[in-house]
């Protein structure tokens, strides 16, 4: 029995403990459960390490270190835990996610040895909905993706993350991980679009998924179908998907700085209930 506060990789065997954890915030930590349902905590499978703090022999808080770095339910005294076996084992990371305060705690600790971030995303307001809106009808020609279609969906995939993120998914190791997470998606039944003469005018995926939440992705339309409102009828869309068959909660998170794309998210009923930060590198 561990008596002191310390950090340590969990084990495959404390799968309960760490659901437990990650389910007393299911809408913040979907991202998290959902890869912890599906990989357990082998790190092979899960993608990286989980890193539990623990206080008196009780797991208190958890750090995902995979392709992202993510502190989930953590203490000030858990941040610094896990702030401390990070500068040790040096980044290898993209990026640093999670709830905007802890988040920001977290970088304090790790920016003078990681730094500096290629950008910083102080404040990404957490929105969510349990509810269809009722003055926007579903964009019936939103669907899901065919396997078939993967050819169709890239360049749009490929587009909006370069927009988003700042650098294309197709560099480094020439696309083949992204590749391979948007085929994920799409054979899953969670990825979603409206085509028209074969190119993509609206697409978002349902990105996690578990059966208390899910997180929209990666909604995007292309740019001179913008300011027609294709957004709120195809978010509809994607919420009767994700409502009806998916989970009771659904949400997404968005740059503050996106002032339209936050409006139309309160137009189809999402409202803010808290935020994440972003550290890229």
């Amino acid at each position: 029995m561990l008596t002191t506060s310390t950090t340590r990789v969990l084990e495959p065997q404390e799968l309960d403990e760490a659901l437990a954890v990650l389910n007393r915030d299911p809408v913040s930590n979907a991202f998290v459960a959902a890869r912890v349902q599906v990989a357990g905590l082998d790190p092979w499978r899960l993608g990286g390490e989980m890193w539990g703090w623990y206080s008196g022999g009780r797991l208190e808080s958890l750090c995902y270190a995979g392709a992202n770095l993510v502190p989930i339910c953590a203490t000030p005294e858990a941040v610094r835990g896990f702030a401390e076996r990070a500068r040790r084992a040096g980044r290898r990371c993209s990026s640093i996610v999670g709830p905007a305060e802890t988040t920001a705690g977290l970088w304090s600790l790790l920016e003078p040895s990681w730094g500096p971030a290629r950008e910083v995303r102080a404040r990404q307001p957490l929105m969510v909905t349990n509810a269809m809106p009722a003055d926007t009808p579903p964009d019936p020609l939103v669907r899901r993706v065919r396997k078939d279609e993967m050819d169709v969906i890239m360049p749009a995939c490929v587009a909006m993350f370069t927009e988003e993120v700042g650098v294309s998914p197709l560099t480094g190791d020439g696309g083949l991980l992204y590749q391979a997470r948007v085929a994920e998606l799409v054979t899953a039944g969670r990825s979603f679009a409206r085509i028209e003469n074969g190119r993509v005018v609206f697409k978002a995926e349902i990105g996690a998924a578990t059966p208390h939440a899910c997180q929209i992705q990666g909604v995007w339309v292309a740019p001179e179908y913008r300011g027609r409102g294709l957004s709120e009828t195809g978010m509809a869309a994607v919420l009767r998907y994700a409502l009806g068959e998916v989970a009771p909660v659904v949400s997404l998170y968005v740059n503050d700085f996106n002032t339209a794309a936050r409006a139309a998210y309160r137009r189809v009923g999402f409202r803010e209930v808290g935020a994440f930060m972003s550290v890229l590198f």
